[in-house]
């Protein structure tokens, strides 16, 4: 899988994920301050989400210091799906209920072991499928469809 991943600053943390990341066999393509160059959240945010928008990335992970902004900014971006998630759990329902495509972890709250757990649980859930989870992703599509210019 081609992962995006993206961040506004130069963190442990987004070293660790690129690391584990390329541990399960997974391409990585750096962005923003992982790929050595400071930007702004917003920049690095959009950056990565259209990446995953045009196809050429599978998935994002994104990375800021809270994650709220880096959130907000990427859900700009028709098509991106970008959830915030602090723990296994949210990860596994943001993919399952939401079908979301970008990751976002804040720097400031996870540490390696909670980041290993989160990545395991995004990675290995797939997109629900039920009628329920498939009819709100539709919603989620029609209004950005009606949202947009």
């Amino acid at each position: 899988m081609n992962i995006a991943i993206s961040s506004d600053e130069k963190s442990d943390i987004a070293d660790f994920v690129a690391r584990y990341l390329k541990g399960r066999g997974h391409r990585v393509r750096r962005f923003g301050a992982v790929s050595k160059r400071a930007v702004d959240w917003a920049d690095s945010s959009e950056e990565l989400a259209e990446e995953v928008a045009g196809g050429k990335c599978d998935q994002g992970v994104l990375f800021c210091w809270t994650g709220t902004g880096s959130s907000i900014a990427a859900n700009k971006v028709p098509g991106i799906r970008a959830a915030l998630c602090v723990d296994s759990e949210e990860a596994r329902c943001a993919r399952r209920w939401n079908h979301a495509n970008v990751l976002v972890i804040s720097t400031r709250l996870t540490s390696e072991h909670i980041a290993r757990e989160i990545l395991d649980a995004w990675f290995l859930e797939p997109d629900g499928s039920s009628a329920y989870d498939k009819r709100n992703v539709k919603k989620l599509a029609d209004i950005e469809r009606r949202h947009m210019g």
